[in-house]
């Protein structure tokens, strides 16, 4: 395989996975130009057509998905052969690109991989804030953070990183104005704020599910937990936030924990990475530092467990 060859696949797989030319190349530091070139040469040397253009978007012919399926497969052997090689010779270096939700990302990530920054100068990391589930291989990402249960993948490796508790809390000044409720029965009725996704108002369905007969007024729903951590300090009503979350608001006295010993099953807590022989040093340095200091981060107490 010369090397115009395998630039070629490389670009052709850049391609498929930002989805447009301009955004590989964008990524690659090229022109669009380029890459459309490139990918014009790659389908002349083949005979096929790789790509159905139009003016809006691009996507795969038949022959351009299964011919992406062999080149990544190509390539993840290639990244295997350089990683063997170079195991435990070589230093953190190039991007590093991971995903994880938008607060948990601030809080508990980020925090513990910028101290890879210091320590590896020629590393460097790329943190990607967002709340959906990313497809690793499509984003083009080394890691990604995952809260929840995990969809079962074969092309996924995954540890766990720990547990998220919630507690249920509320603004003094919503208690003083509303009583503190000292029972699971005396929330009836209460206003309440509900991290609501996908149709449904999470933790407090499960609350309700497990208490029968237990309703509150949900006053406002929010997809956004740092919106939501606003309104409970604004005193709208009664919210469930995450641990790691509430403890600073509980010093600062923003917020009171409510019926701490109130608890509902933890939610699990992922790294996931593609599935490949062997792991990047900028990969596995990143696992095992998150490993080893994210727990901390992640575990704020608040009551009982």
């Amino acid at each position: 395989m010369n090397n115009d060859r395998l630039n070629g696949i490389t670009t052709f797989v850049r391609a498929v996975e930002a989805g447009s030319f301009s955004l590989a190349a964008e990524r690659m530091n090229l022109t669009r130009s380029a890459v459309g070139k490139t990918i014009a040469r790659l389908e002349q040397r083949l005979g096929v057509l790789l790509f159905q253009r139009t003016s809006r978007k691009q996507k795969l012919t038949t022959e351009g998905q299964v011919y992406y399926e062999r080149c990544l497969r190509a390539l993840a052997e290639l990244d295997a052969a350089d990683a063997e090689l170079n195991s435990g010779r070589l230093q953190p270096q190039g991007v590093l690109r991971i995903s994880a939700p938008k607060l948990i990302g601030r809080h508990c990530i980020t925090p513990v991989l910028t101290k890879l920054i210091e320590r590896y100068p020629d590393l460097q990391i790329e943190m990607i804030y967002s709340d959906r589930v990313a497809d690793l291989i499509e984003d083009g990402l080394d890691l990604a953070v995952r809260v929840g249960p995990l969809a079962d993948s074969s092309s996924l490796v995954a540890r766990p990183l720990g547990q998220q508790h919630q507690a249920l809390c509320a603004s003094p000044a919503y208690l003083a104005r509303y009583g503190a409720p000292e029972s699971v029965v005396a929330l009836n009725g209460h206003r309440a704020i509900a991290y609501h996704r996908a149709g449904q108002d999470l933790v407090w369905q499960t609350l309700f599910a497990n208490t029968q007969g237990l309703t509150v007024d949900i006053r406002l729903r929010l997809d956004d937990l740092h919106s939501l951590t606003d309104a409970a300090i604004a005193g709208v009503g009664l919210a469930w936030l995450p641990d790691w979350q509430l403890a600073q608001f509980i010093r600062s006295r923003q917020l009171t924990a409510v019926l701490p010993e109130l608890r509902l099953l933890p939610t699990e807590i992922h790294i996931v990475w593609p599935q490949t022989r062997f792991l990047a040093a900028k990969t596995r340095i990143a696992i095992d530092t998150l490993l080893a200091d994210a727990p901390a981060l992640l575990h704020g107490q608040i009551g009982p467990r």
